[in-house]
Parts: structure tokens; sequence; C-alpha cells
């Protein structure tokens, strides 16, 4: 494994929000020996890109569309075992880091972090291999939420997708071709399954799964 020594550190940046990305360049670009070389809207441009430049560290979002953040991860690991990922995202629930580190990942950090916090990260996977914030060591420690493509039907998961991006039973029944009832009793099924017990938390579930976008 390289350590980290006075050169430059290169590093790819990956988040499909053009703001989000152009902020987190520049404070990356700000860590003195920090140099971003090259950005990525998705994980398929990221590969791309790793095809003619291969970074020391890459920092990338988990939601982007297409490839996202665990399969690019995935990818890296395999075909530029050299090149370190750090996760910087929003989503801070222990399934979400879990399953970035299983993809690959070295590094998490929320996107609420601060400056130095992300400094500590890149000299951290440079010197030791790996860097994990505030908080989230403790929870790859936690146990896991229920998973939902194990305790629910296939049913069930198009009501839950459907529930999760707003729809009433009414109109999840009409798209099914079944009555609202049927979707009511779905939904109750759904709750006690999952052990959520009204919509709202339903629907920040199916967020955090990645069942839908936020």
């Amino acid at each position: 494994m390289k350590t980290w020594s006075s050169d430059t550190i290169r590093v790819v940046l990956a988040d499909d929000h053009d703001l989000v990305r152009s902020g987190i360049g520049a404070l990356l670009s700000a860590i003195e020996g920090v140099q971003v070389v090259a950005e990525a809207r998705d994980g398929e441009e990221l590969l791309a890109i790793l095809k003619t430049i291969q970074p020391e560290i890459v920092v990338t979002d988990l939601g982007m569309p297409g490839l996202d953040g665990y399969g690019a991860a995935q990818r890296i690991a395999t075909e530029y075992p050299e090149v370190r990922v750090i996760v910087l995202s929003a989503n801070d629930s222990a399934d979400a880091v879990k399953k970035a580190v299983a993809s690959g990942a070295c590094g998490y950090l929320r996107k609420d972090a601060r400056r130095s916090e992300l400094e500590m990260a890149i000299r951290g996977v440079m010197l030791s291999g790996s860097y994990f914030g505030n908080g989230v060591a403790q929870l790859l420690l936690q146990e896991g939420e229920p998973d939902a493509a194990t305790l629910l039907t296939k049913r069930q998961l198009e009501v839950l997708v459907l529930m999760a991006q707003g729809r009433s039973a009414k109109e999840i029944g009409y798209e099914l071709g079944l009555s609202s009832k049927t979707i009511d009793v779905h939904r109750l099924k759904i709750m006690e399954r999952l052990d959520l017990h009204d919509v709202a938390s339903l629907t920040r579930y199916a967020v955090r799964k990645g069942l839908v976008k936020d």
C-alpha cells in the first residue's frame, strides 16, 4: 500500500449535483497538497475517467443515477485496487455505511462534515488506508434495518415504492389494478413486517434503502 508523502494527492470527485460537486471540489482544492484532477456526474462517467486518470483517491456520493456510488466503488475495488474510495453522503444509516464498506469504500463522511474532517479523511486514508467520520465507525457495529427485499412480497414492494412517491391508495390501486381497500391491507402488512407505523416513516425508509429518490 502506498503511503502519503509531500507529493500532490490527486482526487477525482463524483456527485450528480453540479452545485454540490463544485462546492466540494472547492473545499478539496483548498487543502494543501490536494488537487481535484477530474469530476464526474455518475458512476459510469467516473469509471470512464479512471481509464485515463488513476488518482490516489476518489470521493463519491452514493445516490447517483445509473451506476451509483456502491456499484462504482465495487468496480474500482476490483479494477483499480490502488485507488482509495471515500464516500461523502447525506445518508448516514448503518445500512448505507455497511454497504459502502462492503462495496470497497475505505472512508465514509457525512455531507455536513466540517472542512477539517474532510482533510483528516484524505490524510487518514493515505496514511492508514481507512477513515470513518464522527459517529460513522459506531454505525458499523449497529444492526441494520430490516430488508424489504426479503421481508416483503413483490406486490408489497411495489406498493411501498408507490406510497413513498406520494401516491394515494386510490391512485396505487388504479395503477396496480387493485381496490383501494386491498392497498390499505398491503400497507398495514408492510408496516407490520418493517415495524414502521406511519407513511412518513415508510417514506424515509424507502429513501434510505434507495427504493426511491429523495
